[in-house]
C-alpha cells in the first residue's frame, strides 16, 4: 500500500505530493494559521490548515501527513485530547507532533510531552524558530524514529512508510483496512476479541448485529491473496493473525480453520 488510502480503495492517498512533505496545522486563530501555512509552503512543504478538530480528523482519514502542528486551545476539544486520540491509533501513534500553546508553564509542557508530543513551542513564537523545529523533527523521525516492520510469511507491513506488501507487491487498502491489519499484525499469534477490534479501529461498542468488522475482514482476506488465510476466525471470540511462516491448514469459506483430518 503506497501511502495511506482514504475511505475508498479507488482513491489511494500518499503522504507526499510531488515529492513535498505534507504538514497539517490545527490552529483556530485564522491569522496565525494563514501565516504558518504560508511560511511552510515558502520553505517547500505542502501545508494544510484546519480551524476545528472535526475538519482535521476528516482530512486525516483521507491522507496522513508527515508531521502535525497542534494548538492546545481549540474549539470542540482541546489539543491535548486530539493528541491523545492520535497516540491511541496505530496509524498515527508515531506521527511527529509539535504543540503550540499560549500557556507557558512547566506543567503544560510536561503534560503535553507526557501525552506523546515530540516538541513544544510557546506563543508568541518566531516563524524561523518554528520552521527550524519542523525541519529538526522531520530529520529525527526519518533517521531514528521509524516504526518497526511487521512480518508474517510473505506479508509485510511498514508503518513508517504506511505500506503493505505481499511477496514484494504493494497492496492498496482503505484507511480502516490498514488500521485493522496493523492491529492484527501488532498482536500476531494472539486472539483479539471483537469488542477490542471494533473499539480500536472504529470507536464502536461491540454489537452482535454489527457486521462492519466481518465485512472488512472478508475484504482484507481477499486483497491479501494467499496471505489472507492468516486472518483466522475464532468462533464466539474474534480474530487472530497467524504468525506461522508457512500456512498449511485449509480455511473454510467463513475463514475458520478447518480441523486436521
Amino acid at each position: 500500500m503506497k501511502g495511506v488510502p482514504g475511505k475508498a480503495c479507488a482513491l489511494p492517498v500518499s503522504v507526499t505530493k510531488g515529492g513535498l512533505s505534507l504538514i497539517y496545522l490545527l490552529e483556530d486563530d485564522a491569522s496565525i494559521r494563514k501565516l504558518v501555512v504560508y511560511a511552510l509552503e515558502s520553505q517547500g512543504f505542502e501545508a494544510q490548515g484546519f480551524e476545528r478538530p472535526s475538519a482535521f480528523f476528516s482530512a486525516l482519514s483521507q491522507r496522513l501527513p508527515r508531521l502535525v502542528i497542534l494548538d492546545v486551545m481549540l474549539p470542540e476539544q482541546d489539543g491535548l485530547s486530539v493528541l491523545t486520540t492520535l497516540r491511541q491509533k496505530s496509524a498515527t501513534a508515531a506521527l511527529p507532533v509539535i504543540l503550540l500553546t499560549a500557556r507557558n508553564t512547566e506543567y503544560d509542557r510536561v503534560q503535553g510531552l507526557d501525552l506523546g508530543a515530540d516538541d513544544f513551542i510557546s506563543k508568541p513564537f518566531g516563524i524561523m524558530e518554528l520552521l527550524a523545529r519542523v525541519r529538526a523533527l522531520l530529520r529525527r523521525a526519518e533517521s531514528g524514529g521509524t516504526a518497526p516492520e511487521y512480518r508474517a510469511g510473505a506479508l509485510r507491513v511498514f508503518p513508517d512508510r504506511h505500506e503493505v506488501t505481499v511477496e514484494g507487491m504493494n497492496v492498496s487498502l482503505t484507511h480502516k483496512e490498514y488500521l485493522l491489519l496493523c492491529l492484527l499484525m501488532e498482536n500476531r499469534g494472539r486472539v483479539l476479541p471483537r469488542e477490542i477490534l471494533l473499539e480500536r479501529v472504529w470507536g464502536l461498542e461491540a454489537d452482535r448485529e454489527n457486521r462492519t468488522l466481518d465485512v472488512h475482514i472478508r475484504t482484507l482476506r481477499s486483497k491479501l491473496g494467499a496471505e489472507g488465510a492468516r486472518i483466522q476466525t475464532v468462533r464466539g471470540v474474534g480474530y487472530r493473525l497467524s504468525d506461522l511462516e508457512v500456512l498449511s491448514a485449509p480455511l473454510s469459506p467463513d475463514g475458520v480453520l478447518d480441523p486436521p483430518v
